[in-house]
Parts: structure tokens; sequence; C-alpha cells
């Protein structure tokens, strides 16, 4: 789509310092926005000769460590080459003279996004093989050694969970333009109590792995790209993975989920046999806090949308589709406080 109102950029010193600064790089550029990021801009940055996707930071009054670009384009540095499939980074720049923000850019990749978890666009029996690779992926990010990638300084090694928790607490309770919730009030003070029991795995986490930040080959059932690495560091595998498998638990209408769906009449994997599958795969015994995660995942998800909401309200919100994603807040938030009484907090 054409580039939004307010996200407009210079063309002119982005074209220049491409010339300086990526390999190849020939212009005239012209610049079109894509209708999704929600939290972070996106462009395509077309030449005769190729194409780029360029992801920024929102401009306006940001949020203490959100938006870390830089962050993103350096694990997918690092993951280039690994069994993890990422898009190529031709260039970061932390210089906000140059557009107004930092940004990267990044190969466009060619291939599929599905928007709804239920694959409805693929033939029932190849579905199973797509569910294979989505688990597939994000076991094989989590078995990676970050250390060995060059990602060993990429976040703390322990205490994950409870830094999840004080940081998307703190934003959540800072960001009084987007208001209060008493489910998410309810939230926070049973995590500051409630831990997992085993906290000593470490792996490069995603943060954010769902169907609709994946690119499938064209035709196969094969993930040729992970995409959205705002959130990933250093933390613990199995709550990345529950983030990724809260979709058994999702409606549709809030992000891409199959609650409520026949998964039988689908050909998909029940959570069970999902989860069965990542801990076989990702080496995991013990999967005993996997209905803790699963709370905490949801409590993250609504402290991400909480974000939007404030971002809409000072009108720096990234994305046209904001106040739909918004509207959900309150179910959302009640279906994280639901999660939670099911691992274990008080009515």
């Amino acid at each position: 789509m054409p580039v939004r109102e307010g996200h407009q950029f210079d063309e002119v010193s982005l074209s220049r310092w491409m010339s300086a600064n990526v390999e190849g790089y020939e212009g005239p550029i012209s610049v079109r926005q894509f209708r999704g990021g929600q939290s972070n801009p996106t462009y395509l940055v077309a030449t005769p000769s190729r194409s780029y996707v360029l992801r920024r930071q929102p401009s306006g009054v940001l949020l203490k460590g959100a938006h870390a670009v830089d962050r993103e384009a350096m694990v997918q540095s690092a993951l280039c080459g690994t069994r993890v499939p990422v898009a190529r980074i031709y260039g970061t720049c932390v210089d906000t003279d140059i557009i107004g923000t930092m940004f990267y850019l990044m190969e466009l990749v060619e291939g599929r996004i599905f928007w709804d978890a239920t694959f409805p666009d693929v033939e029932t029996g190849e579905r199973p093989e797509y569910f294979r690779a989505m688990n597939a992926a994000i076991a094989n990010l989590h078995t990676l050694d970050p250390a060995r990638i060059g990602l060993g300084g990429f976040g703390r090694p322990t205490g994950y969970v409870e830094r999840q928790i004080k940081r998307l607490s703190e934003q959540y309770l800072a960001d009084t333009a987007a208001g209060r919730d008493p489910n998410m009030d309810r939230l926070i003070a049973w995590l500051e109590t409630a831990r997992p029991q085993n906290q000593e795995r470490v792996a490069i986490v995603h943060g954010d792995f769902r169907c609709d930040n994946l690119i499938f080959h064209p035709t196969e059932p094969r993930i040729v790209a992970v995409l959205d690495w705002e959130l990933a560091t250093l933390g613990h595998p199995l709550a990345d993975f529950a983030y990724h498998a809260m979709m058994f638990r999702m409606p549709s209408h809030i992000v891409a989920g199959l609650a409520g769906a026949d998964l039988a009449m689908l050909n998909v994997p029940s959570e069970k046999e999902y989860l069965a599958m990542y801990a076989a795969t990702a080496g995991i015994a013990d999967t005993s806090d996997y209905d803790f995660f699963l709370a905490f995942s949801f409590f993250r998800l609504a402290a991400i949308i909480h974000g939007i909401k404030g971002r809409l309200a000072r009108g720096t919100a990234a994305s046209a589709e904001a106040a739909d994603r918004v509207s959900a807040f309150p179910e959302l938030a009640e279906l994280a406080w639901e999660q939670a009484r099911g691992a274990g907090a008080p009515a």
C-alpha cells in the first residue's frame, strides 16, 4: 500500500545511505508500506534490479527497551547459515538523522504467509506437514548454541521469566495513555509470586513465533524465512514454545488461533501431540511448567497489545489495523487470567 500519513521519511536520504552502505545497490528507489507491522513500520523498497524490506522504529515517544530493530538485525545476521531460515541482512543504521529513526534493510523473501492458523488454503492431507515444519523450526532454534553463532551475550542467561514479568509489568503500569484492566492487575499480582519449577534451560528465543511471522515456500510445506525478531533474546525455550502453542487456545479473531476449531476434521495435531513433538526434537524431558508458561504467554501478548493501545492513543501506532487489534485487549486480558487460574492462580 502507499506509505501512510505520518510514516513517510526522506527517501533521498535513504538512497544516499544505501549507495554508501549496501553492496550492489543501484537506484532509483520507490517505497511502499506493508499493511502489517504492529510494532515497527515495515516498507518495500524497490529498485530496478532488486527489492529490499526496510524495518524501522516508529516515530514519537518510545517505551524504554521497545522497538529494538538493531537487535532484530543482529540475531538474523547470526542465524544466517543455521537450521533456522532467515532473510539476509543488507545493512543496519543506528543514525537517526538518516530517516528519523533507526532501521535495517533485509532481503525480500518470496513465499506465502498464513494469517489463519487453520491453514485453510492447504490440502487437508498436507496440513500436518505445515505444523511439523513450524514445530521443527522453533525446536531447531532452541537447540542452537548461542555462543557458537556469536549470540552468547545476546541476553542474560538466567532470570528470563522474572525480567519479562518485571519489564512488561512496568511498561503496563507506566503507560497511562492505555489505562488499566482489572484482569491484568490480577495477573501481575499473581505472576510476582508464581514461578516455574525448572528454570535451568537457556536458548535463543524468538518471542513472537506465530504462523503469520513465517514465510512458507510458494508451493511446499517448508519455511523459507522466520520474520519479526524484535523480541528475541536468551530465555527459557519452553516459554517460547508455549507462546507459539497458545494458538491452540487463542480465538482466531484476536490473532491466528485454533480455539473452537475441529482439529480432527482439519487434520491438525492436538495440542498434546504438538507439545510432545516439540519436546522430543528439542530434547526437553520435563514439560510440567507448560501450563504456567501458557499463562505467562497470554500475559505477554496482552501486555504487548496494551502497548499498542497506548501508541494508538498517542498517535504513534505503526499499523492501520492497530485499532482492531486493540479492541480485543479486554477479552485477551480475561483469557490470560483464565489461563492463570488453570495454572494455579487463586479464584
